[in-house]
């Protein structure tokens, strides 16, 4: 798998932010497995049962976003069209900088050195960032449409994209870095993002 990243480990966690290879999981949740694993790396998945997992609040973002794209490989569509996921990606001269937020509140940091930052357990604070960043994430999806083919390749250096792993699918939106930090639409959630980054960088010193 080429990546990002030198080291393919980072390379591996990187591609699991998007939530769009349920397989990648068969190794790593070895049965007997239990829900929600055992709806998603069922051998035939069921609609009904992915349906729930989707609508589930008690099941983390990342495992409910596995459940959609295994229903959009279905055909089906999911039972409401929620976001789940947002992940800023910008290129930089030294490498890739990542930031993924979840619904739930945890978040994941890849840094362009290959460091990284997992965020599970939102406080009262972190959670607050996490609501403006996918309330102001909404107002753009509400505005554009959803990406329908295969996912791109991270972007170049000086390029922004900003992602959003909705249940139907995922939308984007990329341009250079400065010019969608100015943007009205994408500025207020790059912004939030950028708080969100700060403040867990902070936190885990």
């Amino acid at each position: 798998m080429k990546g990002p990243y030198a080291d393919q480990a980072v390379n591996e966690i990187y591609e699991l932010l998007f939530c769009d290879h349920p397989e990648n999981y068969r190794q790593s949740i070895q049965p007997p497995r239990r829900y929600p694993w055992d709806v998603i790396l069922s051998d035939t998945p069921n609609v009904k049962d992915l349906n729930k997992v989707i609508m589930d609040t008690m099941v983390e973002s990342r495992i409910r976003l596995i459940a959609c794209h295994i229903l959009k490989t279905l055909h089906q569509e999911p039972p409401e069209k929620i976001l789940l996921g947002v992940i800023v990606e910008i290129g930089m001269d030294g490498g890739l900088d990542v930031l993924a937020a979840f619904r739930d509140g945890s978040a994941r940091y890849i840094n362009y050195t290959s460091r990284l930052l997992i965020w599970e357990h939102s406080d009262l604070h972190s959670a607050l960032l996490t609501k403006k960043i996918f309330d102001e994430s909404e107002r753009i999806v509400a505005q554009i449409g959803p990406w329908n083919q295969p996912r791109k390749i991270f972007p170049s250096t000086g390029n922004l994209r900003i992602s959003f792993l909705m249940s139907d699918g995922l939308y984007f939106g990329e341009g250079p870095v400065n010019i969608l930090f100015k943007d009205p639409m994408a500025g207020p959630a790059l912004n939030a993002a950028t708080e969100m980054l700060q403040y867990i960088t902070e936190k885990v010193k």
